[in-house]
């Protein structure tokens, strides 16, 4: 077997990511090499691989599925919004420039080549590529300057699969559409639809789908159905609000944690692990009512500390986190918030700027950025999951060792993601919390990463139970199939 396909949605969180992961683990179980790609990905969720490069979260995930190791290639292109109009682009897993929505127009025709070549390479060393898109491929306005959705699709004659949420209603208008808005040629790559979380009976769906088909001459390949228990690294925020029920408690108390939901949050995945304990109720906090009745409060990463640090005061968090009578974990950019000061020309251009004062560190953000793995260990407990991704040095002038940071107190502070995926470490901080605020809790026994393989291996069984895997092997032999029929009216001026 060799090929490729392209899986597309109509919105962001339509399921793009999971239905490639899932594609990735059923291929691999059927003995397939298999490595996943998204050429271009939006995001502040991000992961380090072992040479040091940083890639989209969702593609470090979808290589675990696959049962490789993740690399730069599998995602050439990151993007990580500053604000609402800049970002920072990363190129083959490094920085390559900070670009407005306008000027990275004039950088895309390069990074279209980079990103054919990393595919090309991808599929010279793997039987199989399962490609992820971006967004829509319908986002008109963008199409022309695309390198990761039809654009890609286009240049490297890639059969696409359209993925539709049915949860939030409008699934047919939205796969339908999605075709429609497509010029002829790219229409003629538009091989069938998926349709994502869906509850009830599928007999009720059947006469929609027998339409959809009738109107566009694609089948539906697949009715995925909402699944319990796929909470997987999720890479748009947008999935942050979804609920997570918490794993029952084995001992007589829960604990509560109340995580900072900054507007610029960044690693969220960082906290996964702790929603696999049993009996932590894992919550996202905006004001400082929600930090009321919280055990610990962890003031996450972020991609713009001063700015964050700045809506943090206007919402008076500054001042509850002053009154906690918990435990506070402060990681990287909120490490940074917890210090004396923050000198920053770089992300912000603010200068010198107050920290929250509870703990006794300093930061001075540097130009270059530090992408690296990280291990260590905190009382005996090893720590071998970290990374770490950021700009700000941080110098200590006191405190107890914390990881590669410091506490004092109850007030702890690491710029290592990832540090909590490790059980040991994770399960003595989490002890220790719960000593500091008088709960009798009791943690787990199940290491995170077989609950992470577990979830994978679900999203594999869902893969081979509800979708035509015999339609998707034929489009990775054999391409798109020629002759399907344009869906008037195209793209406009099309």
């Amino acid at each position: 077997m060799s090929g490729a396909l392209l899986v597309a949605g109509t919105t962001s969180d339509a399921g793009k990511s999971v239905l490639t992961a899932g594609l990735c683990r059923w291929l691999a179980r059927q003995g397939v090499k298999v490595a996943p790609f998204k050429a271009q990905n939006m995001s502040l969720n991000s992961a380090v691989t072992v040479d040091g490069a940083e890639i989209g979260r969702a593609q470090a995930v979808q290589a675990a599925a696959a049962g490789i190791a993740p690399e730069a290639a599998m995602n050439p292109v990151l993007l990580k919004p500053g604000s609402d109009r800049t970002s920072q682009v990363v190129l083959l897993g490094k920085p390559y420039a900070d670009v407005s929505a306008l000027t990275y127009r004039d950088v895309k025709p390069a990074l279209l080549e980079v990103a054919l070549e990393c595919l090309a390479d991808l599929r010279s060393r793997f039987d199989v590529v399962i490609c992820e898109g971006a967004g829509s491929p319908a986002e008109i306005n963008l199409r022309a300057t695309d390198i990761a959705n039809m654009g890609l699709a286009r240049a490297a004659g890639l059969p696409v699969l359209v993925v539709g949420d049915i949860n939030p209603g409008g699934v047919f208008a939205g796969l339908f559409g999605t075709l429609a808005l497509l010029s002829p040629e790219d229409q003629a790559l538009i091989c069938g639809f998926v349709v994502n979380k869906f509850r009830g009976d599928p007999a009720l769906l059947q006469p929609g789908l027998d339409m959809l088909r009738d109107l566009t001459g694609r089948p539906t390949l697949g009715v995925i159905p909402w699944t319990e228990g796929l909470e997987l690294d999720v890479e748009d925020s947008l999935g942050l609000s979804a609920p997570v029920a918490p794993v029952p408690a084995v001992g007589r108390d829960v604990l509560r944690v109340s995580v900072i939901r900054l507007p610029r949050l960044s690693n969220w995945t960082d906290i996964d692990a702790l929603r696999t304990e049993p009996g932590v109720l894992v919550r996202f906090a905006t004001t400082p009512e929600e930090l009321a009745d919280a055990d610990l409060v962890i003031l996450p990463g972020t991609r713009q500390t001063v700015s964050d640090l700045a809506w943090l005061r206007d919402r008076g968090l500054d001042l509850a986190l002053r009154r906690h009578e918990g435990a506070l974990l402060g990681i990287c950019g909120g490490y940074q918030m917890l210090g004396s000061s923050i000198v920053d020309d770089v992300e912000s251009s603010a200068g010198a700027v107050d920290g929250l004062g509870l703990l006794p560190v300093t930061t001075v953000f540097g130009r270059s950025k530090v992408l690296a793995r990280a291990t260590g260990e905190w009382r005996g407990h090893v720590v071998d999951t970290a990374y770490e991704i950021h700009h700000g040095v941080i110098t200590p002038a006191a405190g107890e060792p914390f990881l590669d940071g410091v506490c004092v107190g109850a007030v702890s502070g690491t710029v290592w993601h990832g540090a909590l995926e490790s059980d040991g470490f994770r399960r003595a901080y989490l002890s220790e919390v719960a000593a500091l605020v008088g709960r009798e809790w009791e943690p787990g026994t199940r290491r995170f990463e077989d609950v992470r393989q577990a979830r994978l291996d679900l999203l594999g069984d869902v893969v081979a139970d509800h979708l035509d895997t015999d339609a998707v092997l034929r489009l990775l032999d054999e391409g798109a199939p020629l002759g399907l029929p344009f869906v008037p009216p195209g793209a406009p001026g099309g």
